[in-house]
Order: structure tokens, then sequence, then C-alpha cells
């Protein structure tokens, strides 16, 4: 595969989001991905959503250009042979991608000894090394407090792994950090980050460890609107709901101009003493401005919507099912280079993103299918491990390894 990662190889050890999502971007960057996988499959060969035939749409969207070996983790030949491909020898090779650590194995320091300069990048939950998963360290944080529908004492937990897609792309940033340091000075090193810190350092990047310090007042919940300045979900004449911005100045002043509203706002500002360019003003204020806004969205249809907020280049979308997005959304489709059609095995044919990121010193790599569980086996024992066919054989014949090429050929 090319790609501005072109001749690297990385091998990973991986379950749930993170880490497949760390090896996932770097295979769409142009790396060689090496997957290791137990025979019967990981922990996530079967994880939701499913396609009708049974198929795990989680595990072919995390596992897009990679190479994947099915291998008894539990035999000592198994176990061998996973050492043999994570410390292959090569340049480029010796990246180690992780959140399955097992001591006196799959460590850094026993990894190490058979190549000492080494690159391996060991995601755990938390700094104690117990489990933990976005449902788990969200609530620790204090995140479903603050979110969900204003009033409510519920706690609201969030669909998108949040603290996951932002620890997986730590991971590339690590792996790609330390192996720059072992271009310059030739050695290895472990790196070491888990879940809940990678959560921790956010929310207090965002102010959200300060506010809770400083200020006497706990953060409540806000619906949909835009925490600290003016953003807002509004219901349109045919039942259609927007989402409209006024973030900035400039955001702002759009959404008056296009709503017509210039006179209500000013008199609200004026009866309240306060200029509402000021965000801070307007957050304060949100409850008054909607009530000022919703009739205007009330009396008109989304298609009379649309083109006035086009028009006036305003930050604002539709409330929309991802169905409904990918049969009405250009952005959501072949039109968009990103996406590209692909069959993907027996589960069906559905557009497959390439990588987001484009590089103009090097072409962007085409969107390739998931493989199936032990897809490359045969190769990677050849050309990673380098032994013979005949051994190779010998490996499958014993249950070591699996492949779904061998099988139909022992059938």
């Amino acid at each position: 595969m090319s790609g501005i990662l072109n001749g690297m190889r990385v091998v990973e050890g991986s379950a749930f989001v993170a880490v497949p999502l760390a090896g996932m971007t770097l295979a769409q960057m142009g790396a060689e991905v090496i997957r290791f996988d137990r025979l019967q499959g990981g922990l996530d060969a079967g994880r939701w959503p499913l396609a009708p035939n049974g198929q795990s749409l989680f595990w072919d969207g995390m596992n897009k250009g990679k190479k994947s070996i099915a291998i008894d983790m539990k035999d000592p030949r198994g176990k061998e042979l996973i050492t043999q491909i994570i410390t292959a020898p090569g340049e480029d090779a010796g990246l180690f991608l992780t959140n399955l650590r097992v001591r006196g194995w799959m460590d850094h320091e026993t990894l190490s000894q058979h190549r000492p300069d080494l690159v391996s990048v060991t995601l755990s939950g938390d700094r104690h090394g117990r489990p933990q998963v976005d449902y788990t360290v969200n609530p620790a944080l204090g995140i479903p407090d603050i979110t969900g529908q204003e009033g409510s004492s519920d706690p609201t937990a969030n669909a998108l792994p949040a603290w996951d897609l932002i620890a997986g792309n730590m991971c590339v940033s690590a792996l790609l950090a330390a192996e720059r340091h072992r271009l310059r000075h030739g050695s290895g090193q472990a790196v070491d980050l888990n879940l809940k810190d990678v959560a921790s350092a956010v929310i207090g990047h965002l102010g959200m460890i300060a506010d809770a310090t400083l200020n006497a007042q706990e953060r409540r919940k806000s619906g949909n609107a835009l925490y600290g300045a003016y953003g807002q979900d509004f219901l349109c004449a045919d039942g259609r709901r927007v989402m409209i911005i006024g973030l900035t100045e400039r955001q702002w002043r759009g959404i008056v101009k296009a709503t017509d509203s210039a006179e209500l706002m000013q008199r609200l500002a004026h009866e309240n003493n306060t200029d509402l360019n000021d965000e801070g003003a307007r957050w304060a204020l949100r409850h008054q401005i909607t009530a000022l806004l919703s009739p205007w969205f009330h009396e008109r249809s989304l298609s009379e919507i649309a083109p006035l907020f086009d028009a006036a280049g305003l930050t604002w979308s539709e409330f929309r099912t991802t169905k409904r997005a990918l049969a009405e959304d250009a952005d959501l489709s072949p039109d968009n280079p990103m996406f590209v059609e692909t069959q993907q095995g027996a589960s069906g044919s559905y557009l497959v993103p390439k990588s987001p990121m484009t590089f103009d010193a090097c072409e962007t790599p085409n969107a390739v299918k998931a493989p199936q569980l032990g897809e490359h086996t045969e190769e990677i024992l050849g050309d990673v491990v380098g032994i013979t066919e005949r051994q190779i054989a010998q490996l499958f014949d014993g249950g070591i390894v699996a492949s779904p090429k061998y099988n139909k050929r022992a059938a």
C-alpha cells in the first residue's frame, strides 16, 4: 500500500476501540499493520453493529487495510511466533501497539530482550492497571452529569466513545514520536498511557478541572445549547429540526440578520444592561434569546430556512438520522473523494472511508476492506518470520495457526 508511511511495519495486539483505531489510522497512511488474534478471533471479532449475515461491522471498520494472522496464543509455539513477528528485523519494523500486555511475555521488558531497539506503545485502563472503558471513565470524571436535557437529574452516557478515539490517536502520535527518536538516537523505548489519564488530561485542557476547583457552582446540564455562548436547536414549521450556532460575534450577527431580529435583540440587551456581542452574555440570556427566535422558525419550513442560512454563511445543520444523512448528504456519498464503495466479503457493499488526511507529497492510499480472520497467516509466517512452507504446513496441521484459505484446502 502506498502512502506517507509506506515501508513502516507495525504489529498490533489489541481489542476494543483505541488501539485498533490507532493501527487502522497507521494502515490508512500506508504502514503495513499486522494484527494477531486468537484462533477463534479476538474480543471484538463479533462486536456490534452486525451486518445482516452476522459479520461484525465494527471489525470491518476498525481493521481496514491491516493484515491478519490467527494463532493459538496459549501454545508455547504460538507465543514464540508472536514474539518473532513483533521483534522481526528491519529498520522500519520493531514497532508494537497493544492494550493486551502480558507480563513475562508480551511486555516491553521481555520483548526488548529479542530486539533492544523495540518501540512499544501500551494503552491501559488507568494508572493503577485496572480495566477501564469510555462508559466507566465518563461517569468517574463527571461527564454524564453535564450531558442530557436541561433540568434532568439523571446522568446521560454518550454513544460516541470520545476518550477511546482521542486515546487511539494519541497512540499514533506516541508511536511516531518514539520512532523518530529511534531514527535519531538508535534506541527503542516503552511508551505507556492510560485511558483515564487521557480523559483527565483533556478535561484539564478544556478548563473543566479549573472550573470545578475555583467556582462554587457545579456546571449543569444544558441540553442542546452550546455551553458558554449561543447555540440552540429549533423546530421548524414542517417538523424538521435545525441547530444554529452563534459562538463568534460574526456568527451571532449573521443569525440576527438572517432572522431579522436586530430590534428584538437590541431591546433584550438594553433591558438586561448587557452587550449580546459578548458570548458570555449570550449564554446567560440563552433562554430569552431562544424564546425570541422560536416563532421565526415555527413559521418557516426547512426549505425556506436553508437557502437563507446558506446565503448568509451561517454555521448550522439539520438534525438527521444516519440513514437520512446517507440518503441526503453529498459528503456521505461517492461525491466525496474520501469514500469508496467497497464490497466487504459476504457482508455487502457500502461506503468505506479512506484517511481524511491528505499529504501533497504522497498519494492517499485507497480504501481497503478489512481482512478475514487469519487471511494473511501464511504470508506473515513466510515473509516476516521467515519459515519454510513445510514448517508453515506443520503449524496448520498442529492447530497452532489458522487461515480461511488453508481451512478450505484441508476440507
